[in-house]
């Protein structure tokens, strides 16, 4: 078999649809990539398919994980329960939201949008306090600085030594001059190690994607490597 029945048949026994499918998926993923050359048709195309199709997938899961589990089957299909027609309330605010749709009742949407962005703000700032802050308070504190290695117990005093210097650039009350100052600058290279983990452990992932949308279309796509 050669290469070009190879790209356009796949190998003996794939089936059509899959062929196809991975011609569709081709095109589509250099569409995308087109906009580093610049903006052209392709790319909004492809763009806009994926917004499109997203938007589409998000609003057929929301309506059978949540919509209909949570609110539909328990209202008509609970029987008596009188508890579950409390959930009337939240289908309420939820057909607020549509009216945003229409100006002279879209007052009505910023009562959802409030208990939204309310209940919201409430639990991630329970979750973040309970989970992360004072977790982060807890570590620092049972921090062991006698056990391990050599190279651990300088891990430990670095991560305390970290924690102290960034909440000393933190501290506003005082400024920062003399050894408060020099404290507070070794909190910035601190905080600068943080920031430049935290961007190359993104870049890491971008150049995954990349390499897994090179892996297809070399080798699912093209048969040029193995």
């Amino acid at each position: 078999m050669s290469w070009l029945e190879l790209v356009f048949s796949g190998p003996p026994g794939t089936p059509a649809s899959v062929v196809w499918g991975y011609w569709v998926a081709a095109i589509l993923t250099l569409s995308i990539y087109s906009f580093l050359y610049k903006d052209n048709p392709l790319y909004k195309f492809g763009e806009s398919l994926f917004v499109g199709l997203g938007a589409a997938y998000w609003l057929c899961l929301l309506y059978h994980e949540t919509l209909v589990p949570k609110l539909i089957e328990p209202l008509f299909m609970s029987g008596e329960d009188p508890v579950q027609w409390l959930r009337i309330f939240p289908g309420i605010l939820a057909i607020f939201m549509l009216f945003r749709f229409f100006p002279k009742l879209s007052w009505l949407s910023r009562w959802s949008l409030g208990f939204i962005v309310g209940m919201y703000s409430a639990i991630n700032i329970t979750g973040f306090g309970q989970g992360d802050f004072v977790r982060q308070i807890h570590a620092t504190m049972t921090t062991p600085l006698n056990e391990g290695g050599p190279l651990a117990i300088i891990l430990n005093l670095s991560a305390i030594i970290g924690v102290f210097a960034v909440l000393t650039y933190f501290f506003f009350s005082k400024e920062h001059k003399g050894a408060l100052g020099g404290f507070a600058r070794l909190g910035i290279w601190f905080l600068m190690v943080a920031f430049g983990a935290s961007f190359g452990y993104t870049v890491m992932g971008r150049v995954s994607l990349l390499i897994g949308r090179m892996q297809f279309l070399l080798s699912d796509w093209l048969h040029i490597i193995p």
